[in-house]
């Protein structure tokens, strides 16, 4: 693109805002508190998953009790038929987004992702039920990156973007910890009423506080506005893969290093719980370490690496550190083994954002949307394919507990035993396959070139870029469409 180009897309983003701010200033809003700001949506993030982080050690316990004979292979169907849902949806609920405003989303994916969350004592059944068919709507993230593109220019985005996934990253480290003391002390019927009231506390904070990021002036003429199918097609960034050398060698490398990642997330947990007879405070300080260790390899670490070894060697280091992780996990028969894979799993954390910036840095200008795309949507395949997945390896492998471990019993007490005795050679039959498929991963990344242009022949793909994209916020050159962080949840 031209100098002169970049200089008219600039003005073209400045006037935007210009005109949301006059907008949003002369009462074009619904009613809230304040202006639209990135703390809003910073607030909506951390109660939604603080209360699911609650849960963590009742749900192991519940998983257990509903699923006794089958229990990785229901998580596992469970978070796949999610996550399948959630990829379905997402460019859908993005759509429409931009169409109706962001407020009335958010408040749709906040209530429908913590709707299980008072049917875990009422009827386990219904509660995993539930939490499936939720996947539909469990996309909040789409919406509060939409809403934080909205209110912030081009060169507060990735600032703003990094708060909010700081934030989430943030709940997770304190929830699951806090939900495991009071589950020991007062029991986890108060823990499920607590996260219900945060739940609630999310919901009428964004009825009362939360202002609409997208007045209604900006939006299109009516809303009865047309939605494409181009824009509501989940597999439509997958579709655009094979037209670019160096995309298809970018998207292989993430399908393949993501599925494992994406299924040891779904089953992980439990599988210290169940398996390796760690306790539920254990369980929660393992998260707790795990998520700070994360944040300090994607800040002062992945910087550092960046600086000194460039973008693609810190792309195959953190793939290096994962098939390491993941083979310590599979071969791992030992609590501590647990611990010191986790301090490598926090290393291997790099990978997804130096992939993100090594794109950022090499896509043309124009094609930043396109490409950020493909690897979003890539990443939302791989979170319904790869706990389906683990659960089926996990059933095949017959890993499988007949009771709890107590809790009193130390990690590597009865339940490390049960499993030796069942599985001596491969504790963790799934990590070994995720640490194969990662390194056929690290085989295909090394063809990928340090510097080159990544083109994308598609001039539809240039009016629509990725899965989650909207009219009223041009991309800025150099910078991602949207972080590469789904909705998760513990």
């Amino acid at each position: 693109m031209t100098q002169g180009g970049k200089k008219k897309k600039r003005a073209v983003n400045r006037s935007i805002m210009l005109a949301k701010k006059i907008i949003i200033k002369d009462g074009g809003t619904p009613q809230g508190i304040g202006s639209p700001s990135v703390y809003h949506a910073v607030i909506v993030i951390f109660l939604e998953f603080f209360a699911w982080g609650l849960l963590t050690a009742p749900t192991l316990v519940v998983l257990h009790e509903t699923f006794p004979k089958h229990t990785f292979l229901m998580n596992g169907l469970i978070q796949g038929v999610k996550g399948l849902l959630s990829f379905l949806s997402a460019p859908l609920i993005g759509a429409l987004s931009d169409v109706w405003g962001r407020k009335s989303f958010l408040l749709l994916t906040v209530f429908f992702t913590c709707a299980p969350i008072p049917l875990m004592k009422i009827s386990p059944w219904w509660y995993f039920a539930v939490i499936s068919v939720s996947g539909v709507f469990a996309v909040t993230f789409s919406v509060v990156f939409a809403y934080v593109a909205d209110i912030t220019q081009e060169h507060e985005r990735s600032m703003a973007y990094g708060l909010v996934s700081a934030t989430f990253a943030g709940s997770l480290v304190t929830s699951p910890a806090i939900g495991a003391y009071l589950g020991r002390v007062y029991g986890d019927s108060l823990v499920v009423v607590l996260a219900t009231a945060i739940a609630l506390l999310d919901i009428c904070f964004i009825l009362v506080a939360v202002p609409e990021s997208l007045p209604e002036k900006m939006r299109p003429a009516s809303w009865g506005a047309p939605i494409s199918w181009e824009q509501a097609d989940p597999f439509a960034s997958l579709k655009k893969v094979g037209q670019d050398s160096v995309v298809l060698l970018i998207c292989i490398t993430v399908f393949l290093s993501y599925l494992p990642e994406a299924g040891q997330y779904s089953s992980f947990f439990l599988y210290l719980r169940q398996i390796m007879g760690f306790s539920s405070e254990s369980v929660a300080v393992f998260i707790g370490v795990l998520g700070i260790l994360s944040i300090i390899a994607q800040t002062i670490v992945l910087s550092l690496l960046m600086r000194s070894i460039g973008n693609k060697n810190t792309i195959l280091l953190g793939l290096g550190f994962q098939i390491l992780q993941l083979a310590w996990y599979g071969f791992g028969s030992e609590p501590w083994m647990m611990w010191a894979a986790g301090a490598v799993a926090a290393m291997s954390s790099i990978t997804f954002p130096a992939v993100s910036a090594l794109v950022s840095r090499t896509a043309d200008a124009d094609q930043q949307g396109v490409v950020q795309g493909m690897i979003t949507g890539i990443r939302g395949l791989c979170n319904g394919l790869g706990p389906a997945l683990y659960g089926f390896i996990f059933y095949i492998f017959h890993v499988e507990l007949n009771e709890l471990p107590l809790p009193e019993s130390p990690p590597g007490g009865s339940a490390t035993q049960y499993h030796l005795q069942q599985n001596s050679i491969i504790p963790g039959p799934p990590f070994l396959f995720g640490a194969c498929s990662v390194l056929l991963a690290l085989l295909v990344a090394l063809f990928i070139p340090e510097h080159t242009n990544l083109s994308v022949r598609s001039s539809s793909w240039k009016k629509h870029g990725g899965s989650h994209s909207h009219p009223h916020s041009p991309q800025a050159p150099g910078e991602a469409k949207e972080p590469l962080l789904q909705d998760t949840n513990v």
